[in-house]
């Protein structure tokens, strides 16, 4: 377990971007919230006022959420390239740490510690720009909602553990280029899908790679929050922010998600596609 740690640290160390974008993005935020031109209308009432509570938080929230999905996969088809690149990668070698806790460690980083970073800077950020523009506006109850803001909590938590099962497929492909391509890792990330999407259909004239590599892209959302007994999925229920974000409470997706076929299959393609990652890493020591 300590190795792991250290490991992590490493990671922190060596990537001080894990920390210092989504602050940035959280200043950014607050400045625009205490500099900015903010206007809400006041509401008569109170759903009206959960409504523009939970439509804020999910805004502030959609932000920090769209950086993380944008630096965790940067961070997860750079880490193990970038250790060849600088021939840090024979240093690693030569100390009592095994090739496969190398990988596994910067798999942790980039599905769980980043977003759980993402997670805490976004929640003080929420914090001080809901207190900020209440203030600023008057509205002092206004997007000050603490049933709301807990229960996104819930939210948040189960986004990480479930997305982190989904995408498992997608983060073993991104090391796996990561650990074998001597440039251009981007490219190599992106053309052999789409080369094997074109040649099946020129040649087959069907779609299954296309579904497949689509479906596990952009499927995480019906995936994760679908409800079987209410026949919707649970984000933005009837379109409206308050009552989405109050049904937090509820399990969410969480046991058709567990219990759908696609979730495991992908899960077992994803532990696959790490252990070739593993053994690209013991064999490549040079970019």
């Amino acid at each position: 377990m300590k190795t792991y740690l250290c490991l992590v640290r490493r990671e922190f160390w060596e990537n001080r971007a894990i920390w210092i974008m989504p602050c940035c993005i959280g200043g950014a935020l607050v400045i625009a919230a205490l500099s900015g031109h903010v206007e809400i209308a006041q509401a008569d009432l109170p759903e009206q006022n959960r409504s523009v509570a939970a439509m804020a938080l999910f805004a502030f929230g959609a932000v920090f959420y769209i950086a993380l999905s944008i630096y965790s996969c940067w961070y997860l088809l750079e880490c193990l390239y970038a250790d060849r690149k600088d021939r840090s990668v024979l240093f690693w070698k030569s100390m009592p740490v095994s090739d496969t806790a190398t990988v596994l460690s910067k798999l942790f980083v980039g599905l769980i510690a980043i977003p759980a970073v993402y997670f805490a800077v976004a929640d003080l950020s929420t914090l001080l720009m809901a207190g900020i523009v209440s203030a600023r506006t008057s509205l002092a109850g206004a997007l000050w909602q603490p049933k709301f803001w807990l229960q996104l909590q819930v939210l948040w938590v189960y986004a990480i553990l479930t997305s982190a099962i989904w995408y498992l497929p997608v983060c073993g492909w991104l090391l796996v280029v990561s650990a074998w391509a001597k440039r251009a890792v981007v490219l190599w990330a992106i053309l052999p899908p789409l080369a094997a999407i074109l040649v099946e259909r020129l040649f087959t004239g069907t779609h299954v790679i296309a579904n497949m590599v689509n479906g596990r892209l952009f499927g995480y959302r019906h995936a994760a929050f679908y409800d079987p007994t209410q026949h919707h999925e649970w984000s933005m229920r009837a379109g409206d922010p308050a009552a989405a974000l109050a049904g937090v409470g509820s399990p969410l997706g969480l046991g058709s998600f567990l219990s759908n076929p696609e979730t495991w299959i992908g899960a077992l393609c994803g532990a696959g596609l790490i252990a070739v990652a593993v053994q690209l890493r013991m064999r490549r020591a040079e970019a």
